[in-house]
C-alpha cells in the first residue's frame, strides 16, 4: 500500500500493528512514512505534525535492530527542524540519510528502493528542471536490477514509470507499465499509473482503459482524488480519440473533495483543469469563455494554483473571439495567483503561470491586429515552456504552448514555419490530435501532399471511434478522398 502511494489504507494498516503489537517501533515508522507523500506536495502542516508524533513514537519504542533504528533515523531526517529548514532542504537532507542506509545494508534491497524513490523527490522538488535527468536515470538503474529479481514488487515498478515520465525517457518504463495495475490490482493510483506512461507515448486505448479501472476502483474505495485525477487522464485520451461524447461524460456528476484525502490535491487540480480541458482541446472558444469559476472550492494559499487553467482557458477564449478587455481581467487573476505563489516559494507553478501570461498575452496582441508582437510573444512562451516538464499531477498542460505557436502561426498565413513547431509538438507528445491535425493543415497548405497525407492518415486512423464532429477530421477526410 505504502509503495502504491494509497497512503490512508497504507496509515491504517500500520496503525492496526501498532495496535496489535504496542512493541512495534516500526509500525511508527510506517506511520510517519504515509504523512510524506515524497513525489506529491509538500506535506501540509497538520501532516509534517502527525508525522513527526509518529517518529517520536518510533523511537520511544526504540527499533529491536540497529537496522530499524537506521530507518526510523532516516524518516526522522525529513521531519526534524522543519521551523528552521524548507522543504527542499529537508529532502535533500532525507535523500543523504536514505543514500547512507542502503549503502550501509547492501544485501537490503528495500533500502535501495526508498532511496531511488528518494532520488525522484529530490529531483521533483529542484527548479529548474534538470534536463539531463540524472537522479531519474540513477533511479531507474537501481529499480531496474531490481526488477530482474521481483519482478512482483509494487514499488519497483511504479517508482521505474516516475523514474521515465519523460519524453526521452518513456519508452524504458512500457515493460513496467503494463505489469504494475496487475501486482497491485485493489489500488486505484496502481491502476492508473500505467498511464502516464500511455500518455507520453500516444497509446491512448491503453490510457483510456487504465483509467476506466481507476476510476472503478476509486469509486469503490471512497476515494475522490484518485477518481478525478484518473478522470482528468481519461478525458486527456478520450479527447486525443475525439471521443468527445465519452469526455463529457467522464467530466459529469463530479464527487465532492475531502481535505483529508491524501489526494485532495489531484480533486483540486482536475476541478479546475478537465473542464477547461474539455473546452480548448475542441477549439471552443467561446465555450471555453464561458467557463465558470466554482465559488468557495479552491484555496487562496498552498493549492491556489489549482484553478489557473479556469482563468488561462477563459483568457485564451476570450482572446480569439476579440474580447480582450475580458481576457485581461482573466489574466490579471493569474498575475494574483502568482503573487500568492511567489509568497510560499513555489517556482514551479509560478512558472507555470507565467507561461500562461505569456500565451494570452500574445492572443491578446493578435486580436489587436499585432501579428508581429504576438509571434514573438508566443516563441518566448513556447521556449519557456520547453524549459519545464509537466508535473505528475496532469498528463499534459491544457494546451502546449508551441502547438499554440503553431496555430499562431497558421493564421498569420505561414504554413512552412507552422509545420516545423507542429512536428516539434508531435516529437515530444506524440499523436496528440491538434498538433496531428495542425501539421496535416499546415503541410497542406504549404504543397507537402506527402507529409499532409501522412498526418492526415495518422490522425484519422487514430481517431477510427470519434464520437465528435471535429472539422479538422472533415478536412483529414477530404484531403485523402482528393488524393
Amino acid at each position: 500500500m505504502l509503495h502504491s502511494f494509497w497512503y490512508e489504507k497504507a496509515n491504517e494498516t500500520f496503525a492496526q500493528l501498532a495496535r496489535k503489537d504496542p512493541k512495534c517501533a516500526m509500525a511508527y515508522w510506517g506511520i510517519a512514512m504515509t504523512y510524506y507523500h515524497q513525489i506529491w506536495s509538500p506535506p501540509a502542516p497538520a501532516d509534517m505534525k502527525a508525522g513527526l508524533a509518529a517518529v517520536e513514537k518510533a523511537k520511544l519504542i526504540g527499533g529491536k535492530t540497529q537496522r530499524e533504528r537506521d530507518y526510523i533515523s532516516a524518516i526522522e531526517s525529513f521531519y526534524q527542524d522543519s521551523e528552521k529548514l524548507d522543504h527542499h532542504a529537508r529532502v535533500l537532507r532525507y535523500e543523504k540519510a536514505m543514500d547512507d542506509l542502503q549503502a550501509r545494508y547492501s544485501d537490503d534491497p528495500e533500502a535501495r528502493i526508498f532511496y531511488a524513490l528518494s532520488l525522484l523527490a529530490t529531483s521533483l522538488s529542484t527548479s529548474p528542471a534538470d534536463k539531463t535527468y540524472a537522479r531519474e536515470k540513477k533511479a531507474g538503474a537501481i529499480l531496474e536490477k531490481i526488477f530482474v529479481e521481483q519482478p512482483e514488487h509494487p514499488g519497483v515498478a511504479h517508482y521505474i514509470i516516475h523514474a521515465y515520465d519523460y519524453p526521452p525517457l518513456a519508452e524504458r518504463a512500457l515493460d513496467a507499465s503494463r505489469r504494475y495495475a496487475k501486482i497491485a490490482p485493489d489500488s486505484p493510483h496502481a491502476i492508473h499509473m500505467p498511464s502516464h506512461i500511455f500518455t507520453r507515448l500516444g497509446l491512448w486505448q491503453e490510457s483510456i482503459d487504465s483509467n476506466l479501472a481507476s476510476t472503478a476502483s476509486a469509486v469503490k474505495n471512497n476515494s475522490p482524488g484518485n477518481e478525478l485525477h484518473a478522470k482528468d487522464y481519461l478525458i486527456y485520451a478520450y479527447l486525443q480519440r475525439a471521443q468527445d461524447r465519452e469526455a463529457k461524460q467522464a467530466l459529469e456528476r463530479p464527487p465532492p473533495g475531502r481535505p483529508d484525502d491524501p489526494q485532495y490535491m489531484n480533486w483540486l487540480y482536475a476541478t479546475g483543469t478537465s473542464p477547461a480541458r474539455y473546452a480548448v482541446e475542441r477549439h471552443q472558444w467561446s465555450e471555453a469563455a464561458k467557463l465558470a469559476v466554482p465559488p468557495n472550492t479552491f484555496p487562496r494559499e498552498r493549492y491556489s494554483w489549482t484553478e489557473a487553467n479556469l482563468y488561462f482557458a477563459r483568457a485564451l477564449g476570450e482572446a480569439h473571439l476579440g474580447d480582450v478587455e475580458s481576457a485581461r481581467k482573466d489574466l490579471q487573476r493569474l498575475r494574483e495567483i502568482k503573487k500568492i505563489l511567489a509568497g510560499e516559494n513555489s517556482k514551479y507553478w509560478a512558472d507555470q503561470i507565467d507561461i500562461q501570461i505569456e500565451v494570452g498575452l500574445a492572443w491578446i496582441s493578435l486580436a489587436e491586429g499585432k501579428p508581429d508582437q504576438a509571434l514573438q510573444q508566443m516563441r518566448t512562451a513556447a521556449d519557456h515552456e520547453d524549459r519545464t516538464d509537466k508535473h505528475n499531477v496532469t498528463p499534459g498542460v491544457i494546451l502546449p504552448a508551441r502547438e499554440l505557436l503553431g496555430e499562431m502561426l497558421l493564421e498569420t498565413k505561414q504554413p512552412a514555419a507552422a509545420l516545423i513547431e507542429f512536428e516539434a509538438v508531435v516529437r515530444t507528445a506524440p499523436n496528440r490530435f491538434n498538433a496531428l491535425a495542425g501539421a496535416g493543415r499546415a503541410a497542406k497548405l504549404s504543397g507537402d501532399n506527402e507529409k499532409a497525407k501522412k498526418y492526415y492518415t495518422k490522425l484519422l486512423a487514430m481517431c477510427v471511434d470519434a464520437d465528435g464532429d471535429r472539422a479538422e477530421l472533415r478536412e483529414g477526410k477530404s484531403f485523402l478522398a482528393g488524393n
